[in-house]
């Protein structure tokens, strides 16, 4: 199914609820000057299409108690069903915060949030290398973040042409 086409007014919501999550609808609908409720049915919209896919609050690790970021190379067997098995166990451990499959000398690319060494160090033996075919793995222990989860570029979504604009007109 071709993607839905979004012109500068969703792009302007979604910007703006990128950066202020709590916005009310009325105060949305004022900065991106639009009634309330075309405001609120562009949204509902945008999250039915699953652009929108969600809201939550923005943590500090380091004042939880989970300063220790560490980013996890792993290596695996390869079979027809290793990359499921693997996925399935990583979702299922709770300091595992990112999980990507990569390419390169690596197959996983894991973010860790740890409180310190000892802990990562448990949950690196006990439940990452305990996953069957997991056959390597490295690690990388962050210094300093300078950029963290910062607003998708949205200048770099294509504009609509303007027939396809009055195909969807959703307020």
């Amino acid at each position: 199914m071709p993607r839905p086409l979004y012109d500068r007014i969703d792009r302007a919501i979604l910007d703006h609820l990128q950066r202020h999550g709590r916005t009310p609808n009325v105060d949305l609908a004022e900065a991106v000057r639009l009634s309330p409720s075309s405001c609120l049915r562009r949204t509902k919209a945008l999250e039915e299409d699953g652009v929108l896919a969600g809201y939550r609050a923005d943590l500090d690790r380091e004042r939880l108690g989970l300063g220790l970021t560490v980013f996890l190379s792993l290596r695996v067997e390869h079979s027809r069903t290793t990359s499921q098995v693997v996925e399935e166990a990583l979702k299922a451990i709770d300091h595992v915060v990112a999980c990507h499959v990569v390419s390169g000398d690596a197959d996983f690319l894991v973010e860790l949030a740890v409180p310190d060494l000892r802990t990562f160090e448990t949950v690196l033996t006990d439940q990452i290398l305990a996953i069957g075919p997991v056959r390597d793995a490295r690690s990388t222990f962050c210094i300093r973040t300078v950029i963290d989860r910062g607003p998708l570029p949205l200048n770099s979504w294509p504009a609509p042409r303007p027939s396809d604009v009055q195909r969807r007109q959703p307020g």
